[in-house]
């Protein structure tokens, strides 16, 4: 081999090997589908200690957080109100807050089984549904307001809200079935059924029956099922769904989550 053919053979081997390693994800690139952002640790360090650093972290780096979880879930007033953020802590130092506080930062100290689980289905809901939005996901204490919240291209999860079905404080707020559903194993469903409600409401519900509008919510669930992996929910109208997707082999994800007309499904 002369010395041409041999430096033309090195640059193809290096051209091709760039183009793998260009090509290839790695492992960060493919996490970066979706992770939580922990809002919630700014969030705990400003309502435990009163750090104005953090403070002024959370309105920095966390704007529309912070007004949706003063304005929209506490409702404790406007952002812009001068009086707005003393009222904010004060709020929260109730001690029986403070536990929560304290206790949800120690349960989730750690959310990487949360954020590959998410990462999953997200995958999964993209490979099904063309353009598929993926929202931005953060983690917060909303003080046992809502479980999830939905926003523009948001979903927020109260971890204060997942702290287990046996946890001492919510026997004195919750009955043994609300209890059953505040568990870390819920917040990726919940996460995926809430947001698929989002992107897909039911038009015109207020017309709708009751059995159409348990057909929807079914639907929602039985596609949060797929894309999780297991079959979480196991409602009667899962099973339903289950039924006519069988009958109708040829029907995608995509085409199953627009449909509205419920009914000629036959189930």
């Amino acid at each position: 081999m002369n010395f041409k053919s041999y430096a033309l053979l090195l640059f193809a081997f290096i051209f091709l090997s760039a183009c793998q390693w260009k090509l290839k994800p790695n492992a960060d690139e493919e996490e970066a589908l979706v992770k939580v952002k922990r809002y919630d640790r700014i969030e705990s360090l400003y309502l435990t200690t009163g750090d104005f650093s953090a403070l002024q972290q959370m309105e920095t780096d966390y704007p529309m957080e912070t007004r949706t979880l003063i304005e929209n879930v506490l409702k404790l007033g406007t952002v812009n109100d001068h009086e707005i953020n003393n009222r904010f802590l004060a709020f929260f130092q109730n001690p029986k807050l403070q536990t929560i506080i304290s206790d949800a930062e120690a349960q989730y100290a750690n959310m990487d089984d949360i954020n590959q689980q998410l990462q999953q289905a997200f995958k999964k809901l993209c490979e099904q549904v063309p353009g598929f939005p993926i929202p931005e996901i953060y983690s917060q204490i909303t003080a046992l307001d809502q479980s999830i919240i939905i926003g523009d291209g948001t979903v927020g999860i109260s971890l204060d809200k997942y702290l287990g079905q046996d946890y001492e404080l919510y026997k004195e707020y919750y009955n043994d079935q609300q209890r059953v559903s505040m568990n870390r194993k819920n917040i990726v469903p919940d996460c995926i059924s809430f947001y698929l409600i989002s992107l897909y409401p039911m038009h015109d519900f207020e017309a709708r029956t009751q059995e159409e509008r348990d057909i929807h919510m079914g639907k929602m669930m039985w596609v949060t099922n797929y894309a999780i992996g297991k079959r979480f929910f196991n409602s009667d109208y899962v099973k339903k769904i289950d039924t006519y997707m069988m009958r109708h082999p040829s029907m995608t994800i995509e085409q199953l989550l627009k449909m509205n007309d419920y009914s000629g499904m036959g189930i």
